[in-house]
């Protein structure tokens, strides 16, 4: 009989305790594996930054082989790190950034890596929403847009004829991860209905939502869906050979990573919202049915009764990393540049004439045209001011996407920020202020990853429910409180913002017409 040892005031055996829980992420450009011990606890964490190559203007992708050669590399030096012996970890789960169009060729080899700020089907998303679109979001509640999966699926077909024939599966990022882990040509309902690929909210694939997107002849390209809590695989001799696992460690399907993020900051029950702050703006609700709403982005499910409404464009946190790498860190001036930024915005006192900053680096959701850039720079302001712009500019977009979700009827009084703009020491506050919401942070910096370990808790029997193992495995670091002083500043700023949007919207028409000329 197993010893009883008691951890945390919580009863467990000795062979509980010699588990560990394996999440993985796959982001856009960064791979991590993170190792958890039952109680959400982070152990080692190991990361490593991928190549993106833009070979032509709007196209972004990755080599697949490289991918999965960090992920091999950071699952073994995250194994060493901890110390443990692989047959320790119970289970292995993985989350990746929804979209973009990750696809096997017929053999199995890799074939195409197209991420998801990736706008090169602008034009097909226009095409296909303006003939298509509302009989699309009837079925899969989502309209056509630039970087979503089955969009750029459109695009190959039309515009690479001969690639689209040598495809043998579609996949999205974690399950590329999941498949060189397990050999098995998998998916799972998160990040298919994430992407527009699912009938709503049966979460299961559909011909005739495939025939509206010129997709008839891409039914036998989709694999299999499970949960993101189910098995879907075991490490194979192959995999545990280039990672170091223990072959025969269970896989789970994985998770969209917005969701994973969500369950990992503590988020999992109805009416419970989870802010993210990172690459892209992600403002999610949970619900036990999806809202249909035209004007919401997109409903994922992830399992029976179980549904996240989401607004979400690439025009949060990324804006301030793309500051840093070309202003900040040229010459390698600053040791600490995020810390530099946060330092400039503390010293700035906000004023109702401050710049205003447009987040739309990469785009937005409203239209492949909008830009970024600055308005109302004079000659007294500084650097600091507008690194606060640009701080209140992100939180303006992320207001304006919460604002569509409460129109469309969702209500929530309270929110969970995770990304990396929680960390800093101001940017949450401004949330609070800004929305008029007490802002939670989570505990944990790698939220994604611990969203997927808590799945695996739940496949292999760790934890009884999402409710459960949510429970045992999260925390909150912090509590922001709205200022009612700042709430008349910040909602004049706003309206400046949003009537500075729509008087740009002509200019940054002429502006891409230039470029495309």
């Amino acid at each position: 009989m197993a010893r009883a040892a008691k951890k945390h005031g919580t009863s467990i055996t000795v062979a509980e305790e010699q588990k560990y829980l394996l999440g993985l992420d796959a982001g856009n450009t960064v791979i991590k594996a993170v190792l958890f011990d039952l109680d959400g606890r982070q152990v080692a964490m190991q990361a490593l930054d991928g190549q993106t190559a833009t070979p032509a203007p709007g196209h972004v992708e990755r080599d697949l082989s490289e991918l999965w050669r960090n992920a091999g590399q950071v699952i073994r030096d995250c194994i060493a790190e901890a110390g443990i012996a692989p047959s320790q970890i119970a289970g292995v789960g993985c989350a990746g950034h929804g979209n973009g169009l990750y696809a096997l060729d017929q053999s199995g080899a890799p074939l195409l890596g197209i991420q998801s700020l990736d706008t090169r089907a602008a034009a097909v998303a226009e095409e296909l929403s303006s003939a298509n679109g509302a009989a699309l979001h009837d079925i899969c509640l989502q309209r056509p847009w630039p970087s979503q999966t089955p969009v750029l699926l459109a695009w190959v077909k039309r515009h690479q004829p001969e690639v689209y024939a040598q495809i043998g599966t579609v996949l999205l990022c974690k399950d590329f991860i999941t498949y060189q882990l397990t050999g098995a040509r998998v998916t799972e309902i998160s990040d298919m209905s994430g992407c527009g690929l699912t009938r709503m909210p049966d979460c299961r694939y559909d011909a005739d939502l495939m025939a509206h997107y010129g997709l008839s002849d891409a039914m036998d390209l989709l694999p299999p869906m499970v949960q993101p809590a189910d098995i879907a695989g075991h490490v194979t001799a192959e995999a545990a050979a280039a990672t170091g696992l223990a072959e025969g460690t269970p896989v789970i399907g994985g998770y969209f990573d917005v969701i994973s993020s969500a369950l990992g900051s503590g988020v999992c029950r109805d009416g419970e919202a989870s802010i993210i702050a990172g690459t892209w703006s992600i403002n999610q609700v949970f619900s036990a049915q999806p809202v249909r709403d035209g004007d919401v982005f997109m409903a994922s499910g992830f399992a029976p009764g179980r549904f996240v409404n989401i607004e979400a464009s690439a025009t949060s946190a990324a804006n301030l990393e793309w500051y840093v790498r070309e202003l900040v860190e040229r010459g390698a001036h600053h040791d600490d540049p995020f810390g530099f930024c946060n330092d400039l915005v503390r010293q700035v006192t906000p004023a109702l004439d401050d710049p205003i900053c447009q987040p739309f680096l990469y785009g937005s959701g409203q239209g492949a045209d909008y830009r970024g850039g600055y308005f109302g720079l004079a000659g007294w302001h500084g650097e600091a001011h507008m690194l606060r712009a640009l701080f209140e500019g992100v939180v303006f977009e992320h207001r304006r996407h919460i604002e569509v979700l409460r129109r469309a009827g969702v209500r929530f009084d309270s929110a969970v920020l995770s990304g990396g703009g929680s960390r800093s020491p101001h940017w949450p506050q401004i949330f609070a202020d800004c929305l008029g919401l007490p802002i939670r942070v989570a505990e944990a910096r790698e939220t994604g990853a611990l969203g997927a370990a808590i799945g695996v808790a739940v496949a292999v029997g760790l934890a009884e429910d999402y409710e459960a193992a949510v429970g045992r495995m999260t925390r909150a670091k912090a509590d922001f409180t709205p200022d009612p002083a700042m709430q008349a500043h910040y909602d004049q700023r706003y309206q400046l913002y949003c009537d500075l949007n729509a008087a740009m919207q002509p200019l940054w028409a002429r502006l891409n017409q230039m470029r495309d000329a």
